[in-house]
């Protein structure tokens, strides 16, 4: 799973000790030598079908990490590319790998449930791997945020994969990697949120909706289809009304 140049057992074992800012910090510089970071084959099948929604002006990426979401950005958007994430460490790797050329980019540290950006800013937000890091009951809040940044017309789009069926050694992989990960925070503090199977698509498409965004899902072909012939790989597209749109007060998390 990890390549010569990934962390050591030491080193995850440290970082799964550690607080999830803390962790990534130590974690950044071979971050992108992990199965933790998102494919190149998901990023480039996402910039396709963004190319195809398109023009962007300005895109935000929701926990950036070392900035291979952003990179995405920078292939569909003509005016600028923030990336947003907690992790200083992440960002130092991200703002070391900018490229030259293109859409301006930035690297802002913050917390993506406390965005400090005006009010429709953007006209693009993206995340990439990044929900596991949040409850369930955090969602309405970063999506409250998200649709608070987007301008009217605005989308917000991500893609998911789909679940592992109970018959498949994926499925109990990851039932027994958020099994142990409850443990650990049951017995250790600070907490390491980090939950693979609580980000299910129906709840998801509940909260996006209460955020007075309307949402679309798209399958991406180059993913194929399961047995069933549901898509594997889906992008979900939440886009902000143009007009009618909720406006509310937000807050940063207590």
């Amino acid at each position: 799973m990890f390549s010569p140049e990934g962390p050591s057992l030491r080193e995850l074992a440290v970082q799964a000790l550690s607080s999830v800012e803390r962790g990534y910090d130590l974690l950044a510089p071979k971050f992108d030598h992990t199965p933790f970071r998102t494919p190149d084959s998901v990023l480039d099948a996402v910039a396709s079908a963004l190319r195809r929604m398109g023009p962007f002006d300005a895109g935000l990426d929701l926990c950036c990490g070392t900035g291979a979401g952003a990179r995405v950005l920078t292939r569909v958007c003509r005016e600028s590319v923030t990336g947003v994430d907690f992790s200083a460490g992440m960002l130092d790797v991200a703002r070391k790998r900018t490229r030259s050329g293109g859409p301006r980019v930035s690297w802002v540290r913050c917390d993506a449930r406390a965005l400090p950006f005006a009010p429709a800013s953007f006209d693009l937000v993206v995340s990439f791997g990044a929900f596991g890091h949040f409850l369930p009951a955090e969602l309405p809040g970063l999506f409250a945020q998200a649709s608070e940044v987007l301008r009217p017309g605005g989308t917000f789009a991500f893609p998911v994969v789909a679940p592992p069926r109970p018959s498949s050694p994926a499925y109990w992989t990851l039932l027994g990697f958020d099994a142990a990960m409850r443990v650990r925070n049951a017995l250790w503090r600070p907490p390491f949120v980090m939950y693979y199977r609580d980000f299910r698509l129906g709840d998801v498409r509940r909260e996006l909706e209460g955020a007075g965004l309307r949402v679309e899902l798209y399958a991406l072909p180059e993913f194929g289809v399961r047995r069933d012939g549901s898509p594997r790989v889906r992008m979900v597209v939440a886009k902000r009304p143009v007009q009618a749109v909720r406006t509310s007060t937000l807050s940063g998390p207590s």
